[in-house]
């Protein structure tokens, strides 16, 4: 919800949206909510950057996909679109870096701190207008639910094209 919110912040339907990554519950919902929505089909965002090249697109989503990506710098600075809107995990400090180890794509490459996400935004051509972080509460006891309370784990900006 709080991904929803931010997006219908920043642009409204019938926004024509390329969502980086396969079709999803999210994307299925910004559909329903009056967007027009076209998704990546798994190719390999390191290498091909053909999607992005499209520039009858007004906004590029991207939810939990740069961190999964080798070199995240090569399709930001791709992008025809003039905005972006973009959420990544944050690096937190008391858990190690999502890998699993029976799928290639399911990964985590970087897990940024706010402030490198920023600068490669920055260095990319794109001016952050918005941003916000979140966390994720489990419901269990422990030092790391706990934690989890504290500290943020999501961060989304609004960006437009310099």
């Amino acid at each position: 919800m709080k991904t929803l919110d931010f997006v219908n912040k920043h642009i409204s339907p019938p926004a024509r949206i390329l969502d980086l990554g396969v079709k999803n519950p999210l994307s299925e919902i910004l559909i329903s909510e009056g967007f027009d929505v076209k998704n990546t089909q798994g190719e390999d965002l390191d290498k091909d950057f053909q999607s992005v090249h499209d520039k009858t697109i007004e906004v590029v989503t991207s939810f939990e996909v740069f961190e999964h990506l080798l070199a995240p710098y090569n399709i930001l600075k791709e992008i025809k679109a003039d905005k972006l809107i973009a959420s990544v995990p944050l690096n937190m400090f008391f858990v190690k870096a999502h890998w699993n180890e029976d799928d290639d794509r399911d990964k985590h490459f970087h897990e940024f701190e706010s402030r490198q996400f920023d600068f490669l935004l920055k260095k990319t051509g794109w001016k952050i207008i918005d941003s916000e972080k979140w966390t994720t509460p489990l419901r269990k006891l422990g030092i790391r639910p706990i934690l989890r309370l504290i500290v943020p784990q999501y961060y989304i900006v609004y960006c437009e094209r310099i």
